[in-house]
């Protein structure tokens, strides 16, 4: 009698047990079965963040409203010192009022940060207030010039730093193989690396290197590579430098959303 209780007693426990491993299992299956969709979907939510901030436009859309040049600058980004240049010289603002009033428009050759960095240590310090209007001015035509105008340009082009058919800050504009559009000032040779900016009125082009006149630098005045200048960033530059900056850091809205799908990850599993 006491062997038969015994027997029913461990055959009772093993029953319990096996029925406890039988419910265990059901709930690690179902936390497999749940949370594998939710995973799928992290995965495309962090794929989907991180293409689409890969895309970007070949050139600037045109900003809402009048046309803004300091705006156009900004939205390429990487033009900081030439829009310090254009606030200091007010070109900026007589910029934007010529092309409200004007009809023949304007072309710009613009460029980039490091650009000017390659420049001589000190070159922009030692200009006076007179020359580095002027060398503002060189980059500027007076005319719209689309790429294909560029092409076939009469030279000397005209600059708003003086009179080309005077001899004065002369700018020899040539093309080259292709599409390529050469550039040459005299005392600096480059090319037009690519379109920023274009409607209507308004050319904007990136160049490779800052166009000296020689009427200012001479001809011996080449950059060579140097370290860059020193100079207080103001606030707004250091504005457009950080906007400029996305190209490079992660996207935030792709680490926003690792972000997020890794806590909620951790969360839902705890609740499971």
């Amino acid at each position: 009698m006491w062997i038969l209780t015994n027997n029913t007693t461990c055959n009772n426990k093993t029953s319990l047990a096996t029925h406890y491993y039988i419910q265990l299992r059901s709930i690690f299956m179902m936390k497999q079965v749940l949370f594998f969709p939710f995973l799928l979907f992290l995965v495309f939510l962090i794929l989907h963040c991180t293409t689409s901030s890969a895309q970007s436009p070949a050139e600037s859309p045109a900003p809402s409203g009048p046309v803004d040049i300091i705006a156009i600058l900004k939205k390429a980004g990487h033009f900081a010192t030439f829009i310090r240049l254009l606030r200091n010289t007010d070109m900026g603002e007589q910029l934007n009022g010529q092309l409200k009033k004007s009809n023949l428009g304007r072309t710009l050759f613009v460029p980039t940060d490091s650009s000017f960095s390659s420049l001589k240590l000190g070159t922009l310090n030692a200009l006076t207030d007179k020359q580095e209007l002027q060398l503002v001015q060189f980059h500027i035509l007076p005319d719209f010039y689309s790429e294909l105008q560029l092409q076939t340009a009469t030279n000397p082009v005209h600059t708003l730093a003086g009179d080309s058919n005077a001899g004065h800050f002369q700018l020899n504009v040539t093309a080259a193989t292709g599409k390529e559009v050469n550039i040459t000032t005299g005392a600096v040779s480059t090319t037009v690396e690519k379109t920023i900016y274009t409607d209507d009125h308004l050319a904007v082009y990136q160049v490779g290197e800052v166009l000296l006149p020689l009427e200012i630098f001479g001809a011996a005045a080449s950059p060579t590579a140097s370290k860059p200048e020193k100079k207080r960033p103001s606030t707004e530059d250091a504005a457009t430098t950080t906007e400029s900056s996305g190209a490079f850091g992660p996207n935030r809205q792709a680490m926003t959303a690792i972000s997020s799908g890794v806590v909620v990850g951790s969360l839902f599993s705890f609740l499971l």
